[in-house]
């Protein structure tokens, strides 16, 4: 995988770095359109989560013949620079690259610097995604679920993957 960044602002909330394939940035669109492929997003949530979430997705885009993206928006404190998170997003994008290793399909995967991570989904995902969240199913709405509910609420559908 080859990794670059190249910042992407949608506002003053967001930076986002993708993390390619040398194939899928090798690849060239038929007639020099952009083919519309369906996409089934994993939303990173935690590493158990989002490999639970990851499995599932590959399963779901083998069969639907669908394209694999993993999305991970990184909130960053107000106090920082949104250039500069806590953790370097080289990190980042190195969890990101070992998720879409353990799977047999090409995956594009991006790393979003946000001040607030459903806003930074809404500007990232298209309208009535398909969507995959992992994490630990609980009586008590955790984190990852209660994402997962809101993405739902907005118009997508939302797949939860159980981690245990």
């Amino acid at each position: 995988m080859v990794t670059h960044m190249d910042p992407y602002l949608n506002d003053d909330d967001a930076l986002a770095s993708p993390v390619h394939s040398q194939e899928a940035r090798e690849r060239q669109p038929i007639d020099g359109q952009s083919e519309r492929r369906l996409e089934v997003f994993v939303n990173f949530t935690d590493l158990p989560g989002t490999l639970a979430a990851v499995q599932s997705a590959e399963g779901l885009a083998q069969q639907l013949g669908a394209h694999l993206r993993l999305l991970m928006p990184y909130e960053v404190s107000y106090r920082l620079p949104l250039t500069k998170p806590p953790v370097s997003v080289e990190f980042l994008e190195g969890q990101m690259r070992d998720l879409a290793a353990r799977t047999g399909m090409e995956v594009e995967a991006q790393v979003c610097l946000c001040r607030d991570k459903k806003s930074a989904l809404c500007n990232l995902l298209p309208p009535n995604s398909l969507i995959v969240v992992g994490g630990k199913q609980r009586w008590w709405p955790n984190a990852a679920q209660l994402l997962a509910r809101s993405m739902q609420r907005d118009g997508h559908q939302v797949i939860f993957a159980d981690s245990r």
